[in-house]
């Protein structure tokens, strides 16, 4: 199991959130007397280990497993599942129970649905004639901080399911767990949004709080002033774009998997070979195989900055212990110097961590193939030199290098030329298909549908967009950053500079470029329901709940359908960081993505 994050210093209680649903959890748990198995939907088993530790499922009494077409190995009588509601998990739990009673075995089956339960899933029982069996509710978890700025709703298909399967379900989810925000911190008067799926999410919660109002009594000030939707595919050219950040190259190339990447035994140093071990990335201490990993502030202080920097920084950390360590040899020291230089000292378990991994990231960042990708990246964001650009992905394609490399670089030449020219755009695709092979067409036939991949109707409005929110910059200082083009060292995310906009301005302001942009948009103040509409009637009660009391500033709750990636994350935090901005970002995802991962979910490596 992972470590759970530690949310002491997160702009909203968080901590209440997490406690609640942890308190949920065991109560299914309790009304499920005696021993039990609890077998868990692999996607979610990660999510749970950011939100409740085993030995706490221990005492309640329960087995974990994971669910598999394997029948459930147990002498536990009471089966719990608990799934998201897909059916494909629901054919595999029909297979295990069909098991036991080919078998004989007698048990009592309890499911419970996450977030909520579904008609088309309770249908796959009832056709399967075991619907009497089961025991069925709900488990509402909605939301998870991963981290004191970041929630996920952990919709992990969410982006695939709007834009290729045209099932917006996600989106009500979305909505309900903002609503279920504001029972707890307040009504969110403001509210921006961009694309199909926000504009949907904004209406949707529009109308949940028709239904489920939140009680206008002893109103008093929302802790969240903003809230902010972006959709997926706005900006779907920042994550086909390799992340230059500590945390983001980490993720590219380790994967980050709740909080933590796994690596071999050697790259942390150790002597024995072909085992793995995990390396946490939060403030928790975690034993774990034979290593300890104390608490690790350094990582809070560096995960944000560009990888370049991070390498001069524990460069630096190192020496200064080297030269302080010197210079106790070569001297007495005071027990206050002593002391000055044992808390060094203590710092140098989290420098060897980084170190170590840094060496890792090194070994890949050092390779004249990777300075050409980022070469050719930059080239594409510029429109410059088509044809180069096409001869580089068409050489991939022949060296046949990762299927998923060649696409993200394929995403981004389409986005930028707004689709490829015909006579191009089947060449490469005929050339996919004979290199990788057939069964792909089912991932080409995705990306057309979502916009990825596609042929070229009109011209390219790249190059406005790019002017329009200054993108490109020319010179970027990446040890002293002033402006979020550190984070792809010359690039701004276009995401980030959207929400820069709607927290300086509004959208309002900006109206004939954001319709270059796909989707509609909104920017409303919202009133609130039994208050006599205050909010619409009364601008100096409104102007109350744009300000905030007690010197805090502002918060603004950005979410982003369809995944955000840790070098948006980093470029958020940067933003918030500067002098002048007056707000705090809260940060809400229906999943951490890289271009890889985003993919993945199109090229059906992952259910």
């Amino acid at each position: 199991m992972a470590q759970i994050p530690n949310l002491d210093t997160a702009p909203l209680n968080l901590t209440s959130l997490r406690e609640q649903s942890q308190k949920e959890l065991l109560n299914i748990l309790k009304n499920i007397r005696g021993n039990k198995c609890l077998v868990i939907d692999p996607k979610l088993s990660g999510s749970l280990s950011l939100l409740i530790q085993t030995s706490l499922l221990k005492e309640n009494g329960v087995e974990l497993r994971h669910l598999s077409p394997e029948p459930v190995q147990t002498e536990c009588t009471k089966i719990l599942y608990l799934v998201r509601s897909q059916t494909n998990l629901m054919k595999l739990i029909s297979s295990n129970i069909h098991n036991d009673l080919s078998k004989g075995v007698q048990r009592e089956y309890f499911l419970y649905f996450v977030p909520r339960r579904t008609v088309v899933c309770e249908k796959i029982f009832e056709d399967q004639k075991i619907h009497h069996l089961l025991t069925i509710g709900e488990y509402p978890l909605y939301m998870l901080p991963l981290d004191e700025d970041v929630i996920s709703f952990e919709l992990d298909l969410s982006y695939k399911e709007c834009c290729v399967d045209g099932d917006t379900s996600s989106l009500w989810h979305i909505a309900k767990a903002i609503h279920k925000l504001e029972f707890s911190f307040g009504f969110i008067p403001n509210v921006r949004a961009k694309g199909k799926a926000s504009t949907k999410v904004a209406e949707i919660l529009n109308s949940l709080q028709v239904e489920e109002p939140v009680s206008s009594t002893d109103l008093g000030i929302p802790e969240i002033n903003t809230l902010i939707l972006l959709d997926r595919e706005v900006d779907l050219v920042t994550p086909m774009c390799f992340q230059l950040t500590y945390e983001g190259l980490l993720d590219e190339i380790l994967q980050i998997n709740n909080g933590s990447v796994e690596v071999d035994t050697t790259v942390m140093g150790s002597q024995q070979d072909g085992k793995k071990v995990k390396v946490p990335l939060n403030s928790s201490c975690l034993f774990v195989f034979f290593l300890c990993f104390p608490s690790d502030k350094l990582f809070k202080e560096i995960r944000d900055m560009n990888f370049e920097v991070v390498v001069q920084v524990l460069r630096q950390k190192a020496t200064s212990i080297q030269q302080d360590y010197a210079e106790v040899k070569s001297q007495s020291q005071s027990v206050s110097e002593l002391k000055d230089f044992v808390k060094k000292l203590n710092s140098l378990p989290e420098i060897a961590r980084h170190v170590n991994l840094a060496q890792h990231l090194q070994s890949f960042t050092s390779k004249p193939s990777f300075h050409a990708r980022l070469d050719i990246e930059q080239t594409l964001l510029e429109l410059q030199n088509y044809d180069i650009c096409f001869e580089y992905i068409e050489e991939m394609i022949h060296k046949q290098e990762s299927l998923a490399n060649v696409l993200r670089l394929l995403v981004l030449f389409s986005i930028t030329n707004s689709g490829l020219p015909k006579k191009n755009f089947d060449y490469l695709r005929r050339e996919i298909l004979h290199s990788y092979g057939f069964e792909h067409m089912p991932t080409l036939y995705n990306l057309e549908k979502a916009g990825l991949f596609k042929k070229q109707e009109s011209k390219s409005n790249w190059l406005a967009i790019a002017r329009a929110f200054q993108l490109i910059v020319e010179e970027t200082d990446t040890a002293n950053p002033k402006d979020i083009s550190y984070i792809f060292s010359g690039y701004a995310p276009l995401s980030i500079r959207l929400v820069q906009h709607a927290i300086r301005s509004g959208w309002r302001s900006m109206e004939e470029i954001l319709k270059l942009l796909p989707g509609p948009h909104v920017d409303l103040k919202r009133g609130v329901p039994n208050s006599n509409s205050l909010l619409d009637a009364n601008p100096a009660f409104q102007s109350n709940f744009d300000r905030v009391t007690d010197g805090r500033r502002s918060l603004a709750l950005v979410v982003f359908i369809g995944g955000i990636s840790f070098a948006e994350i980093a470029a958020l935090r940067f933003l918030s960081s500067q002098e002048g901005m007056g707000y705090d970002f809260l940060i809400g995802t229906t999943k951490i993505i890289n271009g890889t991962t985003l993919l993945e979910t199109l090229m059906g490596y992952k259910d």
